[in-house]
């Protein structure tokens, strides 16, 4: 073309109809494919279907199932801990297996079989480390909580060289765990700081200490015992003042009852300066000054209790039962020390777990296939869905608290 070409260009009533045309093409070609939905994971949790080795992923806010997740071995007493983001549930199986599960893609992220028999683990106050609590072999195991690396083992090896199994594991500051030893009747804590070189303190726990927890505040650990009446208690804020056992001989003069499922301490509850504590082998729930630690009342109820949890606000204590009264659950009012309300969410009722602010409680109802959704303030049930042997129900919210 000359420099004396002229150049034409197309008429403006062409551009008009043309160039709509061609920005559409452009962002066509630069558009991102649609992603999956964005949430938060403050609203999420997990139900275990104990039966199939499965999990579902559950919201709260619509009571609704997300996804299941299967291929988690067996979850015949299996518990659950959250990274501190609450993205990931580490997943602690019966038979040793520790399952990372990714709660937005609703898939397995990594997995390991760690020991032969394992009840439930625990993770450190900075999320990097996952410590499981063994049975066979007893002992505790630290991993790397982004890739489950092993990274510590610790036997937990009683005088004789036995090992024990350990029970009772929770979290406290600074990469450190303490938990119990059945056979060995001790309390240890163990300092993860350096997971090449874990550093271990030894308590007396007295005789098959069978659970234990931290109190809200952070301040003792007590460990409910098999073998004898009363606790062991441990102040976490002077550990040089040893251990020391509190509700000594509760049961005396009493024959007690056969046991058909151990109590969990797990989920006892303190509200109003008092705790309340399932006893082993009666019909009651232990009330407790927490200023003290002496006994200050209990409160008759149904059977024998497995969990006596309270909810958020502290004004009442949930309770269901070992079999055969498993399909009970009865609420205490704390002001008044009486059972208030006597209920029949189902059968099997397993597990218990409220909502943060306390408005709703979930239970699994084991053999009705169920999860069932009560409103804590009318004692009706307002929702649920199927669920194939339901056990623990577990909610994001835990990734806040200690002692989990």
């Amino acid at each position: 073309m000359s420099s004396q070409s002229t150049v034409r260009l197309a008429p403006p009533v062409l551009w008009a109809a043309i160039l709509p045309a061609i920005v559409w093409l452009l962002s066509a070609c630069t558009t991102v494919a649609p992603i999956a939905e964005l949430r938060g994971t403050g609203d999420l949790g997990v139900v275990i279907e104990r039966a199939d080795g499965r999990v579902k992923i559950i919201e709260t806010t619509g009571r609704s199932v997300l996804a299941t997740v299967e291929g988690l071995g067996d979850l015949s007493h299996a518990s659950v801990v959250f990274s501190r983001d609450a993205r990931h549930a580490f997943v602690f199986g019966r038979d040793g297996g520790l399952t990372k599960v990714d709660l937005l893609q609703a898939k397995i992220v990594g997995r390991v079989l760690q020991a032969g028999n394992s009840i439930g683990g625990s993770i450190s106050h900075d999320g990097r480390l996952v410590v499981a609590q063994n049975y066979a072999p007893g002992g505790v195991k630290a991993f790397d909580a982004d890739t489950l690396e092993l990274l510590a083992e610790v036997p937990a090896i009683t005088e004789d060289g036995r090992r024990s199994k350990v029970v009772g594991l929770a979290d406290l500051p600074g990469r450190r765990f303490v938990y119990s030893l059945f056979e060995a009747g001790e309390i240890w804590i163990t300092d993860f700081s350096d997971p090449k070189n874990p550093q271990t303190r030894r308590f007396a726990g007295g005789n098959q200490p069978y659970d234990a927890l931290v109190t809200p505040d952070g301040r003792h650990y007590i460990a409910g015992l098999f073998g004898e009446d009363g606790l062991a208690m441990l102040d976490l804020w002077n550990l040089d003042k040893g251990s020391r056992k509190i509700l000594a001989g509760y049961g005396k003069g009493e024959e007690p009852l056969p046991v058909f499922k151990m109590p969990h301490l797990r989920g006892w509850s303190v509200a109003g300066g008092k705790a309340y504590l399932p006893a082993i082998g009666r019909h009651e729930v232990l009330v407790v000054d927490t200023g003290t630690w002496q006994e200050v009342g209990r409160v008759p109820v149904r059977s024998q209790p497995v969990f006596a949890m309270a909810r958020p606000d502290g004004r009442e204590i949930w309770v269901n039962f070992a079999f055969p009264d498993n399909g009970w659950v009865q609420v205490i009012d704390t002001v008044s020390g009486k059972v208030t309300h006597t209920l029949q969410p189902g059968r099997g009722i397993l597990h218990m777990e409220f909502l943060s602010k306390g408005h709703e409680v979930w239970l699994s109802a084991r053999d009705d296939n169920k999860v069932v959704i009560y409103d804590t303030a009318t004692k009706q049930p307002v929702g649920g869905f199927d669920a194939a042997s339901p056990s623990g129900i577990f909610f994001t919210t835990r990734a806040a608290r200690t002692g989990f």
